[in-house]
């Protein structure tokens, strides 16, 4: 039978020859993920099944990143329940503070996932591990528990739509405004329990860092996962981030799909996701100039080098306009470390941002930097509904790095190319200076 990329996976995992769309199958883990949100109520449901241990504890990654470093008492008492399991469970891949960063982007950086792997998390972004040719998805805390005691989880094999990329972007356009442009398309429901399946000649064009972006937003559409084809640069990633061996799985030439949507790279151009949906999309070119109070760029979709190598190329010797709060969050120690090493973080605070350590923060409306009744923001973050970061009467427009920086230095909303020209296609992939 004819098999999209995620329906081999599935059926490998779950020892079978084939599934389809709608099948319901029981298929083993590769890596079980939980934060400091959703794992403490999963640690007290495994608690309950009373099971002398996980099933590997090498396979389980738990990160305290939503919350920490603690904000208040109770975020406290969360992340001890954390450290105390795997204290207690000897789990591997427990991240601290000083070794934690924000999970998506974490867990590849340490090599925790590689493609062909089935990867479930108690995070709805889970689905972020896709740009690397894995089936990631995000599961309930109840889940969780059960697939740490057991190693597996239960799965419905999810149809595909095929996205065929042809081109490549250009501009100042990146990954996150070709996300952002296909949501606008099809929807937030437009894959509803669907595989938002990418590949096309485009795919090359592609940065690692913007794989990721994709990958992290395709549950913003109501897609199960979305899946990247395996190509030379996902090799060379995971070779560069581990040495354990992996499986590379290919969609069937004749494999069966709800829908072909075919994009164009080269039309794709700045977007701007007006509240509340991330689907509200439109060119950041023409639109209103809506004023705003606060910038944030980070999180777990646009955190990485890239994304700060971006908005740091346009806040170098500029300075945020009077009365805007510009918070700059890096995903992770690592990228903090890389983000110094390259005078980012100095163009960050001679343009007048500030530096946070790792943490989601604000984008769920966390901490540093939560939104008073009334304020708007422009955030490099997923999700933009009604009281996301703070006050439900504030509002959250949706952006990529290089926009949402130009914004900080305008007061309201404008399209970066009004700032300065864009570099050429892969600067930020190479470049080591702000």
């Amino acid at each position: 039978m004819p098999m999209t990329m995620t329906q081999k996976i599935l059926a490998d995992h779950a020892s079978l020859a084939s599934v389809e769309a709608g099948q319901l199958i029981e298929a083993q883990v590769d890596l079980v993920l939980g934060n400091d949100v959703t794992a403490p109520v999963a640690i007290r449901e495994f608690e309950k099944i009373g099971v002398a241990e996980v099933f590997d504890q090498r396979r389980i990654a738990l990160v305290p990143d939503h919350f920490a470093p603690n904000k208040d008492i109770k975020s406290a008492e969360q992340c001890k329940i954390m450290r105390d399991f795997a204290r207690n469970r000897e789990i591997e891949h427990y991240f601290e503070i000083g070794r934690m960063g924000i999970e998506h982007a974490l867990l590849p950086e340490q090599g925790l996932v590689l493609p062909g792997e089935l990867v479930i998390g108690a995070d709805s972004h889970t689905c972020t591990y896709g740009a690397v040719g894995a089936f990631s998805t995000g599961i309930g805390s109840t889940d969780m528990a059960a697939a740490m005691a057991a190693g597996t989880a239960w799965f419905k094999v999810p149809g595909a739509i095929r996205f065929v990329l042809n081109g490549a972007l250009g501009g100042w356009a990146c990954g996150k405004d070709l996300i952002l442009s296909v949501i606008g398309a099809i929807g937030v429901d437009g894959a509803l329990y669907r595989s938002m399946e990418f590949d096309g000649p485009g795919v090359a064009t592609l940065s690692m860092d913007e794989r990721f972006t994709i990958a992290n937003m395709a549950i913003e559409a109501g897609a199960k996962n979305g899946i990247f084809a395996v190509d030379a640069r996902t090799r060379a990633w995971a070779a560069s981030v581990s040495a354990r061996s992996y499986r590379e799985y290919a969609a069937d030439s004749d494999a069966e799909y709800e829908r072909t949507i075919a994009i164009d790279l080269t039309s794709i151009r700045p977007q701007i996701a007006f509240p509340h949906l991330p689907s509200n999309a439109r060119p950041a070119a023409g639109a209103e100039r809506t004023p705003i109070d606060q910038v944030v760029i980070g999180s777990c979709t646009n955190g990485r080098i890239e994304d700060l190598r971006a908005a740091a190329f346009l806040l170098k010797g500029r300075s945020v306009a009077p009365g805007i709060r510009c918070i700059v969050i890096p995903a992770t120690q690592q990228i903090y470390r890389q983000a110094v090493r390259e005078g980012l973080v100095d163009a960050f605070i001679e343009a007048g941002a500030v530096v946070s350590t790792p943490t989601c923060g604000p984008c769920l409306g966390g901490h540093m930097g939560i939104l008073a009744d009334g304020e708007r923001a422009v955030a490099t973050t997923n999700r933009n509904f009604v009281g996301r970061m703070g006050h439900p009467g504030s509002e959250v427009y949706l952006a990529s790095p290089a926009t949402a920086a130009a914004c900080a230095l305008a007061g309201c909303i404008v399209d970066p190319g009004e700032i300065a020209p864009a570099p050429p296609r892969g600067y930020f992939e190479t470049t080591a200076k702000a």
